[in-house]
């Protein structure tokens, strides 16, 4: 069974950046037709779309990270990114990876991201 597995959440002061990665666990699964997304869910609240980007390479944002947030995927690597700069204590929630389309719907078990004040 394909999961996805999602690296690079951590602490941050607010101000600052981190990169969050996507990738396939086992290697034959290619992502690279289906759409990703980027969700986060904060403790008490729903689970929100941050970003997302197609098989083509087209994006969008929720509001509240346009122009701090970039999504970004690398078909040689088999590997979507998350940039998020800028970070504010507000985007403290735990990030998870999705992948859809092609009949499947798949989902990180999702990585922390911390931003203190």
């Amino acid at each position: 069974q394909v999961q996805l597995v999602e690296s690079g959440g951590g602490l941050v002061q607010a101000g600052g950046s981190l990169r969050l990665s996507c990738a396939p666990s086992g290697s034959i699964f290619s992502i690279n037709a289906m759409g990703m997304g980027w969700y986060r869910q904060a403790p008490g609240k729903q689970r929100e779309l941050v970003a997302v980007i197609g098989s083509g390479g087209n994006t969008n944002y929720v509001d509240s990270v346009k122009g701090r947030f970039t999504i970004s995927r690398d078909n040689a690597k088999n590997t979507v990114y998350l940039q998020m700069n800028s970070l504010k204590p507000e985007d403290t929630a735990v990030y998870y990876c999705n992948a859809f389309g092609r009949g499947y719907n798949i989902w990180g078990q999702g990585t922390q991201v911390t931003v203190s004040s």
